[in-house]
């Protein structure tokens, strides 16, 4: 099945080649939404010396953004995620053995990201950088000294809307099943995001159709062929529904229900 993702991915691969837009770009084959195509658009025009890549919060890795690096154009990453049962999934996998991949059982903190990555011998210049860990996305990021990737995917939550810089309070055993019953409490704003890239000295390119993944490129990488975009520019509402009520029991939740219940919920403001 892995295979035919593969053969299926170049084949879309092709038919996007010429996009020039992100969103036109877009097509999945182990992402969970259109990362693949994005990330490939990106790799084609941003000139990678060291094509190797770090994506954590990967579950199992069978629906991962750098998946089809490692398969198709023969980058080598670290990948982490808290679950040792996913982990042994990951190691069982043949990708493992077919290919120049690590994988690392740990819960990321702001406290250990860079002593985990210099233990998997990783520092200074990388191709890619892929955070996904549904809550201290922002603080993670802005910890991160060891490494200076030329691409940077990370998950936004588009509720917090176009024009607030917020993001959840540190904590570094933060999970969003147990901050609010109903899962929609997490991470940061696409403004927070983007006030951090470039104090990080990185550039927003853009963010997914679906409205949850935003796109950064170093400053020093950046082409021309590659637009810098401001966050109201960027910025997409998510398209999808996520909601729980105290059951666990998904809801259909309007917009305007969520903000409801996220407005008695804490959260900073980085730009002040």
């Amino acid at each position: 099945m892995a295979r035919v993702q593969e053969a299926l991915g170049r084949i879309e691969l092709r038919q996007t080649s010429s996009a020039q837009e992100l969103r036109h770009a877009e097509f999945r084959v182990f992402s969970q939404w259109g990362e693949d195509g994005i990330i490939q658009r990106l790799v084609r025009d941003v000139r990678i010396e060291r094509k190797v890549f770090v994506e954590f919060g990967v579950q199992d890795y069978t629906e991962a953004s750098t998946r089809f690096l490692l398969v198709n154009d023969g980058w080598s990453g670290l990948v982490i995620d808290g679950s040792p049962e996913n982990i042994d999934s990951v190691r069982r996998d043949e990708i493992y053995w077919r290919h120049h991949l690590k994988a690392e059982c740990a819960f990321v903190t702001r406290e250990n990201i860079n002593n985990l990555l210099e233990s998997a011998g990783l520092k200074d210049d990388i191709g890619l950088l892929s955070i996904d860990i549904d809550g201290n996305d922002y603080w993670v990021w802005e910890s991160i000294k060891a490494i200076s990737p030329r691409i940077v995917v990370v998950e936004y939550n588009s509720r917090f809307g176009p024009s607030r810089a917020v993001t959840i309070p540190y904590s570094p055993s933060f999970t969003r099943q147990q901050a609010h019953y109903s899962m929609i409490y997490y991470g940061a704003s696409l403004l927070a995001l983007e006030i951090l890239a470039k104090r990080k000295g990185y550039a927003l390119v853009g963010c997914n159709a679906a409205g949850n993944n935003a796109f950064f490129v170093r400053e020093d990488c950046l082409p021309p062929s590659i637009k810098q975009q401001s966050s109201a520019e960027a910025y997409v509402e998510s398209s999808f529904r996520e909601a729980r009520n105290e059951l666990g029991e998904l809801q259909f939740l309007s917009a305007e229900q969520e903000q409801i219940l996220l407005q008695a919920l804490p959260l900073v403001d980085v730009s002040s």
